[in-house]
């Protein structure tokens, strides 16, 4: 199989050096000359600044589009309609139409296209999806999400809530196994051009509910969830993958193999190619997800909860 990098930025190297290591790496694209040409050559492929020529030259089967969000639909339009499997970073599009579009246009040439929602692939999230799935410890009603950190350098064009809170929203989706009805949500900005605090409230039924709280203010990095079951509150770390169980009289600490997300989430994409495992992440839950960080921000304008319908 031959997959191509298009875009090696703060992420995109990683998802380069992954793909070199499962031996598919075939070409790197990017439009900043020396950075296109550092990988290739560290990587001994083909290296190119323009995605039509690396179009015209090279033979591959897919392309993983780590590149700034506005790119996105451009980027991944062309691909598809050559034919091609796509894994975008997430978010999939800013906009819900786009993505709708994106979607039909895989159908319609019959490719795979997955969007890089990570955290499903943290071994720490599957072992809390396996208790809430067996329901060990009795019904999930609340999930609470953390994440704060400094705002990253690279990240401009877009604000935490489309950058960082749908990590939790998709995982959210991802543990209560549906979509939320209503989405409630107070962001603003200090240090930014866009949003860099938010607070997001989702409403799924029989009044199961996620808090996410993000923030690019705080100066530790905090990554960190719990899932609140009517026997016992589950509480994880993503960074660190550790699980913890706190029952009524005793708490419990669940083995665990840390693994590296990222390597496990491209090998879900070349199976999927291959037609060996399911996707784990459809492309309708991440337009979703694009959908619910929209409404989010529309509720933080309007200051009122915005309802929604989604499949």
């Amino acid at each position: 199989m031959k997959i191509v990098q298009i875009g090696t930025g703060g992420w995109g190297k990683n998802h380069a050096r992954v793909l070199s290591e499962l031996g598919v790496l075939s070409a790197i694209c990017d439009v900043d000359a020396q950075r296109s040409k550092e990988y290739g050559e560290k990587y001994s492929v083909n290296h190119y600044t323009s995605l039509d020529n690396m179009m015209i030259s090279e033979e591959f089967d897919g392309a993983m589009v780590v590149t700034p969000t506005f790119t996105h639909t451009t980027i991944t339009k062309k691909l598809l309609e050559s034919k091609k499997h796509v894994f975008v970073e997430k978010p999939l599009t800013y906009k819900t139409e786009e993505g709708e579009e994106l979607v039909k246009i895989a159908g319609k040439n019959k490719v795979i296209l997955t969007c890089g929602y990570i955290e499903r692939f943290n071994p720490a999230v599957g072992v809390v999806k396996n208790l809430v799935k067996e329901k060990k410890y009795g019904d999930l009603i609340m999930l609470e999400f953390h994440r704060e950190n400094r705002m990253p350098l690279n990240i401009k064009d877009i604000g935490i809530i489309y950058d960082t809170s749908v990590h939790d929203i998709d995982t959210a989706n991802w543990l209560f196994d549906e979509m939320p009805i209503v989405v409630f949500a107070k962001a603003g900005k200090i240090n930014h051009k866009y949003e860099d605090f938010a607070s997001i409230m989702l409403g799924y039924k029989e009044n199961k509910v996620a808090i996410i709280s993000s923030n690019w203010i705080t100066p530790k990095k905090v990554r960190t969830f719990s899932a609140v079951c009517s026997d016992a509150i589950i509480s994880s770390d993503f960074i660190s993958q550790e699980v913890k169980i706190e029952k009524k009289d005793e708490t419990e600490i669940p083995r665990n193999e840390k693994q590296e997300p990222l390597l496990l989430e491209i090998q879900n994409f070349l199976d999927s190619i291959n037609g060996e495992k399911e996707q784990i992440v459809k492309i309708q839950e991440a337009v979703n997800v694009t959908k619910i960080a929209e409404a989010a921000l529309l509720s933080s304008q309007k200051g009122i909860p915005i309802y929604l319908n989604l499949k």
